[in-house]
């Protein structure tokens, strides 16, 4: 708090100085005012205290929802790359034959992996022949294209994720830059 210097007259005349904190009256006012002034503050005070402690436990509320939603997406990233030479391996034993042994085996084990991923709330993103969007996609090449429009993504590298509403990976394309002239 700060003080002001105010003039008081004594019985003499004499007018001397008087050091007055804020918040504080002279003594020719009503003390009943300054005390309600305080009263008023301090009511403000508690009520705005009030208001940021409850903000601030939703907030903490919110950020622990979020943590638990997302405490896995750390492992499932690591998992994707995994199904991702999952399935180059398993277009290779489709060269082999869809009728072998090998192929139908990797192929059950892909599907129980991507079952795995999806149901602890992985989507995967299909790009081709999507407007490229810059959110779920990342351009590698542009390539022209008589067949496709400009802006539309042509080919899929590499897929990408959500883990639900948010992007784990973007999908790796390839865009259109429409047909060369």
């Amino acid at each position: 708090m700060s003080t002001t210097q105010q003039p008081e007259t004594t019985e003499a005349g004499e007018t001397i100085p008087v050091q007055v904190r804020d918040g504080e009256m002279p003594q020719d006012e009503d003390p009943t005012a300054g005390l309600q002034a305080d009263l008023d503050r301090f009511r403000d005070l508690a009520l705005r205290s009030q208001a940021d402690f409850d903000n601030y436990k939703k907030r903490s509320a919110r950020e622990k929802e979020d943590a638990i939603r997302f405490a896995n997406s750390s492992l499932l990233e690591r998992l994707v790359a995994i199904v991702d030479n999952f399935e180059l391996g398993l277009s290779a034993a489709r060269e082999e034959g869809e009728k072998s042994p090998i192929y139908a085996g990797m192929s059950m084990v892909l599907k129980q992996l991507t079952d795995f991923l999806a149901e602890n709330g992985l989507q995967p993103i299909d790009a081709t022949g999507q407007k490229f969007d810059p959110n779920l996609h990342e351009a590698i090449s542009h390539e022209a294209s008589a067949q496709v429009r400009e802006g539309v993504v042509i080919r899929q590298t590499r897929r990408g994720y959500r883990l639900k509403d948010r992007l784990l990976r973007p999908s790796s394309v390839v865009v259109s830059s429409g047909s060369a002239k």
